[in-house]
């Protein structure tokens, strides 16, 4: 790939298993993981990282109307699908971004890496370990406004209200929210045995916070970072959930130092 203008095609994995898949730029790869939200959040950090990377951007199957089997129910089965897709794209040094619950998946991944195709992660506000006395926020019970004040340090700023959106907007949103309970939602937005597994996981872990998370906090974040054996933490002030859509003018500094870390190098400040 030498040019920086995207490419999207639907990738077979398996006979009833297709990715969708957006490429673009040239340089180190870097796989990028969203969340919830869908592939737009993170739309912004693939067009910051295209000029300088080779950026890979799935969409998680059964997102943004793309089709899922039945059995394709778990992050585990994301975390698997995303490190079969590095094998079968036979790509290393890899560097795994992922938002929210694609920093879930990003940690599974890492815990099976065990060609060692990864090189370095950053996990944006992510989700997936228990935090005793720091519960994930119930996502699910939340209204429209319930939403933006937790994603957001500015909720009135980022408030969509869905009386403006078309049928289309409403139904693919919605689709979304489905799949995202299918695969995070049992148990809650987390594994139970992740926490204890990740002092495994030897390659630098650089996790951004929202210092205004209403999702997961920083308290969370910081428990998070520990986990890991070479894990730090960056809080954002005046960030929420999605630090990189509210502060990029902070993340992406954060982002872009985590990436030019050396292969043999430390998480950043040590």
């Amino acid at each position: 790939m030498t040019t920086t203008d995207p490419t999207t095609r639907d990738l077979p994995l398996r006979p009833d298993l297709t990715l969708r898949l957006t490429e673009a730029g040239s340089g180190p790869t870097v796989l990028l993981l969203h969340g919830g939200g869908g592939a737009p959040t993170v739309a912004g950090l693939a067009a910051h990282l295209t000029p300088t990377h080779h950026v890979l951007t799935p969409t998680h199957p059964g997102f943004e109307g793309t089709s899922r089997p039945d059995w394709f129910d778990s992050i585990d089965d994301l975390a698997l699908c995303y490190t079969h897709l590095l094998e079968d794209l036979d790509l290393r040094d890899v560097t795994v971004v992922g938002s929210s619950v694609g920093g879930w998946i990003a940690s599974e991944m890492a815990v099976r890496d065990g060609a060692h195709r990864i090189r370095a992660l950053v996990l944006l506000d992510a989700v997936g370990i228990e935090v005793p006395g720091e519960p994930v926020t119930d996502f699910f019970a939340l209204d429209a406004r319930g939403v933006a004040e937790h994603t957001f340090s500015d909720g009135d700023r980022f408030l969509v209200d869905p009386a403006t959106l078309s049928d289309d907007e409403r139904a693919r949103l919605a689709g979304n929210l489905a799949t995202l309970r299918v695969l995070a939602g049992d148990p809650y937005m987390h594994d139970s045995r992740l926490a204890r597994r990740l002092g495994r996981v030897r390659v630098p872990a650089t996790l951004v916070w929202g210092a205004d998370d209403g999702i997961v906090s920083p308290a969370y974040g910081r428990a998070y970072a520990e986990a890991f054996a070479h894990g730090e933490l960056h809080v954002v002030e005046m960030a929420g959930h999605l630090p990189h859509v509210e502060r990029p003018d902070a993340t992406l500094p954060l982002l872009d130092a985590a990436l030019a870390q050396p292969d043999e190098g430390r998480p950043l400040g040590e």
